[in-house]
């Protein structure tokens, strides 16, 4: 990757963000910075040649200071829960914080920017198929806030490259799984309870599983090569529930999931788990949002940024190793 000025990262503290820094850096980019919060846990960045700013997406003076003399811009940074006790809560803060940004990089004139959206603002095919950019949900068609959330700031930022030459690209991750997945995300939660042997049972669902890095190295690839305005998948394998916990298990030396179950008999499950959340303020480990959104096979194809990009993914069992690896080291595994 050629020297690129002054670059900016949001959600460097983060499970992509900061393997995204750890690409630039790799890469021997130019300078670094990361926006982050008062107070934010940082052992993601510990060690690392990182300017650090804080400041907060939804203080707009705290980014222009942040922004100051930027040339390149990767806005990463995300509220990715599936709960919390005011849902619209993820939709301020990720569709707030993107225009925020957004309108603060206009203002300083940065050159570049890679806009990290998600495939949750992607439509899944109904016949089971892989689905691609052209499916675009609607805002109305979005399942739970984190969804909706995530369809609300994609389109504004389209709205604002047609409308102001916003010079982004829009990168779409599937589900990233590796290490220094800190929070952890809620995959990351199920690696976590199936290696250690917690999950006895599952549902008839898919996901597309990518490895946290290869998902960084799209962002440059997308980066250097990507189209403004265009939105790019970076997927990895279309992985049946069923098949990763088993793997997951193996992986752990722990028993796989014993049976199927219907997901009408975990609503009253979930619903008890909201309502104690509720008291506790921690994320539940299963919600109804969730349990909606497992109706559907989350199945996506990547040939576009692997076209266009030049984007490769591993296998997807290297990035369950490397997060199981990570997650006992870290304290999180027993």
């Amino acid at each position: 990757m050629q020297e690129t000025g002054q670059i900016l990262v949001t959600g460097g503290t983060g499970f992509v963000g900061s393997a995204v820094i750890r690409a630039l850096l790799a890469a021997g980019t130019g300078p670094v910075r990361a926006l982050v919060r008062q107070g934010s846990v940082r052992g993601n960045l510990e060690g690392l040649p990182v300017e650090l700013a804080e400041g907060d997406l939804l203080d707009p003076a705290s980014l222009e200071r942040a922004m100051a003399g930027v040339n390149s811009f990767f806005h990463v940074a995300a509220d990715y829960r599936l709960w919390a006790p005011d849902p619209e809560d993820i939709v301020r803060n990720n569709l707030g914080g993107t225009r925020n940004a957004m309108a603060a990089a206009l203002r300083a004139g940065v050159k570049r920017i890679v806009y990290t959206s998600s495939v949750a603002t992607l439509s899944p095919r109904p016949d089971g198929g892989s689905a691609d950019e052209t499916r675009m949900l609607t805002p109305e068609g979005a399942i739970s806030a984190y969804k909706r959330s995530k369809v609300v700031a994609e389109r504004l930022v389209q709205k604002m490259v047609a409308e102001q030459r916003l010079p982004a690209v829009i990168v779409n991750p599937s589900t990233p799984i590796g290490p220094r997945d800190i929070k952890p995300t809620p995959t990351g939660r199920i690696i976590v309870e199936a290696a250690s042997g917690r999950i006895p049972a599952y549902v008839d669902t898919s996901l597309n599983l990518a490895h946290v890095d290869d998902v960084a190295a799209g962002h440059l690839a997308a980066f250097e090569h990507g189209k403004v305005g265009e939105l790019y998948i970076l997927g990895g394998e279309n992985v049946g529930l069923r098949r990763m916990l088993d793997e997951i298990a193996k992986l752990a030396s722990r028993r796989g999931p014993l049976f199927a179950i219907p997901r009408a008999a975990i609503y009253p499950v979930a619903m008890m788990a909201e309502t104690i959340a509720r008291f506790t303020g921690r994320e539940p480990f299963v919600t109804r949002d969730a349990l909606r959104m497992s109706k559907y096979h989350m199945r996506f194809s990547s040939a576009k940024a692997e076209r266009e990009l030049g984007y490769r993914a591993r296998p997807y069992i290297e990035g369950l190793a490397d997060a199981i690896a990570w997650f006992r080291q870290a304290g999180y595994l027993r």
